[in-house]
């Protein structure tokens, strides 16, 4: 099979020869035919799958015989995945000159108005920035005869997290539109809208479930190691130094970096920079590494507390700038780093074709969670490994998670007396981060925006309630 047979425009086909893709995947054989005839539709497909193509195609398609903006809208739960989106969008429409904008949160929002009064053909958004925007431009710029709109992440789009924001925006666009969502999780909320009776005039949506159930990767080694929660970090080091013994899992060529620890908004004027050093990995060097925290903070702890070890990293999380995200993304793809600190922003959809190692530092409660993080190694046939490090209190997370996946952890054993040599030089270690994060007043800016949100979202509500009132007092 062929994407020309698919369908697809030769301007496609040969944009997609030139990224060496010449055979569609499951998911793109399934959905590309239906979405080109005008119906919704409904795809899921492990990540790695092809399912942004599967959907930018079509769009395309039906863009180049009737140009116009704003003609497709593409929803995305997290900034990178939207900049991810948007890659794959300018490298397939450059042929029709295609002209998009990424709208997220961490950037210039009047640069962002700026972009969507000018009318862009593709609208790749976070919810959460692109309802600010359309709050604060009312009538600056019209979503009326939007074509398409795409969830990606649909199962994460659909959880009450972003119902809010969500209801504001499919309140503004038109209802003879094309919906497509995609995701890797079927989740109740995705199978009732599958259930869903369609409106009046309108098809059955398409659907493709290419998989029940998420599972784990077939090539991928399941490890854990039970620990004391005390000494943790002690034996996170005693593994990073020696990941090629204990995992099997072997180097990459790289580059020769530098690291330095992150510079933060909140430093001081005339306070000294800190030196930029060459940093020699401790121990043996690493293969491409993701270590999971649970939080930013603890994420941006480990990434400092590192960095004073030897250990050459780059973080990424929520609280970060969005250009500090995107050039921590970028070395970790180009091998530049062996090691990303990632809070879950990183397990999700985001395209790191190869992946060693995956690392978790605390064991996630939701065992979904902890499969899309696993999911991050083991790709496109290629081996990997994960290691989970089990503490008392995860035993009950341990085994909802093997439950799930039918699969049971194999016990790594690291010895204790060689691990904790080391002991005290992590503690120090671990002291010199927390005095940074205190000192740079890590969180703050986050903490103080969310509470200029509680208080912009009471008054939303208190205004809201008096025109109630006031339209109750009139009709009276």
């Amino acid at each position: 099979m062929s994407f020309d047979s698919l369908g697809l425009e030769p301007f496609l086909c040969r944009a997609l020869d030139s990224m060496s893709i010449r055979k569609p995947t499951e998911v793109q054989a399934a959905c590309i035919p239906p979405i080109l005839q005008g119906r919704d539709c409904i795809g899921s497909a492990q990540t790695g799958s092809g399912k942004t193509i599967a959907f930018a195609t079509p769009i395309l398609q039906a863009l180049a015989e009737d140009p116009y903006g704003i003609f497709a809208l593409v929803l995305t739960p997290t900034r990178e995945l939207a900049f991810q989106i948007a890659d794959q969008f300018v490298a397939l429409g450059t042929p029709i000159n295609l002209q998009s904008t990424v709208v997220v949160g961490g950037l210039d929002m009047m640069a962002q108005a700026t972009a969507l009064r000018s009318r862009p053909h593709v609208v790749i958004a976070t919810p959460g920035r692109l309802v600010d925007l359309m709050r604060s431009n009312q009538n600056e710029f019209s979503f009326a005869r939007l074509r398409f709109l795409v969830l990606d992440e649909a199962d994460r789009m659909l959880n009450p997290t972003f119902a809010d924001e969500l209801g504001y925006i499919l309140a503004a666009l038109p209802k003879e539109r094309q919906t497509l969502l995609f995701t890797a999780t079927v989740t109740d909320a995705i199978t009732e809208l599958q259930q869903k009776t369609p409106e009046s005039g309108k098809k059955e949506p398409f659907v493709h479930l290419a998989q029940a159930e998420l599972a784990t990767p077939e090539n991928l080694r399941q490890l854990y190691v039970f620990i004391p929660t005390t000494v943790r970090d002690t034996y996170l080091y005693a593994l990073l130094k020696n990941m090629s013994a204990l995992t099997g899992q072997h180097a990459r060529p790289r580059k020769r970096v530098r690291v330095e620890p992150k510079k933060q908004p909140h430093r001081k004027h005339g306070k000294k920079p800190q030196p930029v050093q060459e940093s020699d990995e401790e121990g043996e060097p690493l293969p491409q590494t993701i270590l999971f925290a649970s939080r930013c903070r603890l994420a941006a702890q480990l990434s400092v507390m590192l960095t004073e070890l030897g250990i050459p990293n780059t973080a990424l999380h929520s609280h970060l700038t969005q250009r500090d995200r995107l050039a921590s993304l970028s070395r970790f793809r180009a091998s530049a780093v062996p090691l990303l600190v990632a809070t879950d922003v990183g397990s999700r959809g985001l395209d790191i074709p190869e992946v060693d190692v995956v690392l978790n530092y605390d064991v996630p409660r939701n065992p979904d969670d902890y499969i899309h993080r696993v999911g991050r190694t083991a790709r496109a046939g290629r081996g990997g490994v994960s290691v989970s490090f089990v503490t008392e209190g995860d035993v009950d997370c341990v085994d909802g998670v093997e439950q799930r996946t039918g699969i049971r952890m194999a016990k790594l054993e690291m010895n204790e007396e060689s691990v904790l040599e080391d002991l005290n030089k992590v503690s120090t270690a671990k002291r010199v981060a927390l005095l940074q994060l205190s000192a740079d007043k890590f969180g703050e800016r986050q903490e103080i925006n969310k509470r200029k949100n509680e208080i912009r979202a009471a008054a939303a509500g208190k205004s809201m309630k008096l025109r109630k009132e006031g339209q109750l007092r009139k009709d009276a």
